[in-house]
């Protein structure tokens, strides 16, 4: 699993991140972007907080609805952070 100063990057394999789980705040479809009021974040040493991610496959904001819970995994990639998997856990 690659490593760097404790942030897990991009390139690992998507299957062996943690997942998070969070509330949707804000949807940016245009953007890319998903703002998250997330638990903690094991693999980026990130603790509960609301910030914004950007999105790798955009399909994935389809389903995505403001107030869902939902769970995600993120990682940080050249200075960005970004959810790769997202999918809602609550109705």
């Amino acid at each position: 699993m690659a490593q760097q100063g404790g942030l897990q990057r991009a390139s690992d394999g998507a299957s062996t991140l943690p997942w998070a789980t969070a509330e949707v705040r804000r949807i940016d479809k245009a953007a890319r972007k998903v703002s998250l009021k997330h638990g903690e974040i094991k693999n980026l040493d990130m603790p509960p907080m609301s910030m914004v991610f950007q999105v790798k496959n955009t399909e994935q904001l389809e389903t995505l609805r403001v107030g869902q819970k939902v769970r995600f995994q993120a990682v940080q990639e050249n200075g960005a952070y970004w959810v790769v998997q997202i999918e809602v856990v609550g109705m």
